[in-house]
């Protein structure tokens, strides 16, 4: 009778599961609101966007019109001060008849020459002073008339202005009124999110966004290659940078790496 073999039954070994630690963790609850902030921050940069030059556009006319204002209100300034100063000058010129008047009335009744030199001095005077006004009266008039004329060109241009503000702003509040709801909303997530976020790494967030030329301070990896400036990422950084054991930026132009894989867990709530 045969005899029957032995079965040996090989049991598999255990499966061992890689526990993250709380460092791990936590830094992946930092990159996880970074790159949600980036996201959220990119969609508030997209809906600015969509307003074009609008904005500038608004400012520069708004700008422009204060500046023509300012303009116009000195001149009245200064129309109001030659006005003043030609009335002055009539004035003085009145006076001076009154004393050229008084002066020959009290030459008919002179005692002596002598009298009578020091009252012809004094009517010689007056009449100077009444050569001298009405020179500095039309001086003032041809003054006061370039004023007048630069007040009427200067009006002229800022109701021009006016009209083309009006526009601008209605064009721009139609836009803003389009995208309100949602910026608002996305602005409130984006500060929602700050808050979470500690102050040194949101500041050196906020200055990679800033110095960025598109706004992104936070990419991927595509490619192998940094999702910004899209400089090739050596392998070890690559291996390091899906561990999530600590934030690492590209050494080329200083944005934070995340690897795709991580990215696509991430979505805005």
């Amino acid at each position: 009778m045969a005899k029957k073999k032995a079965e040996v039954i090989v049991e598999a070994p255990p499966v061992i599961q890689y526990k993250k630690s709380e460092d791990e963790l936590s830094n992946e609850k930092r990159l996880n609101a970074l790159f949600t902030l980036q996201q959220i921050d990119s969609q508030i940069d997209k809906i600015r966007i969509i307003r074009g030059e609008l904005p500038l556009e608004v400012q520069d006319l708004e700008d422009e019109v204060a500046g023509l204002e300012t303009r116009i209100d000195n001149y009245i300034q200064e129309t109001s001060q030659l006005e003043r100063q030609i009335a002055d000058k009539k004035a003085q010129i009145s006076d001076s008849q009154e004393l050229i008047k008084k002066y020959e009335e009290q030459q008919m009744n002179v005692r002596n020459n002598r009298e009578y030199d020091s009252l012809s001095k004094e009517l010689e005077f007056q009449n100077l002073e009444i050569q001298l006004s009405d020179k500095r009266i039309k001086e003032y008039t041809i003054d006061l008339d370039t004023r007048k004329e630069e007040i009427a060109k200067a009006t002229l241009i800022i109701n021009e202005r006016k009209s083309d503000l009006e526009i601008k702003v209605a064009e721009l509040n139609d836009i803003i009124e389009e995208t309100k709801k949602e910026e608002i909303e996305m602005i409130e997530k984006s500060a929602h999110l700050e808050a979470l976020i500690d102050p040194r790494l949101l500041t050196a967030y906020k200055r990679i966004r800033t110095n960025a030329r598109n706004g992104l301070a936070v990419v991927q990896i595509e490619r192998e290659s940094c999702g910004g400036c899209f400089n090739k990422i050596p392998p070890q950084h690559q291996l390091d940078i899906k561990m999530h054991k600590k934030i690492i930026v590209c050494e080329y132009c200083g944005r934070i790496l995340i690897d795709s894989e991580f990215a696509e867990q991430v979505h805005i709530n």
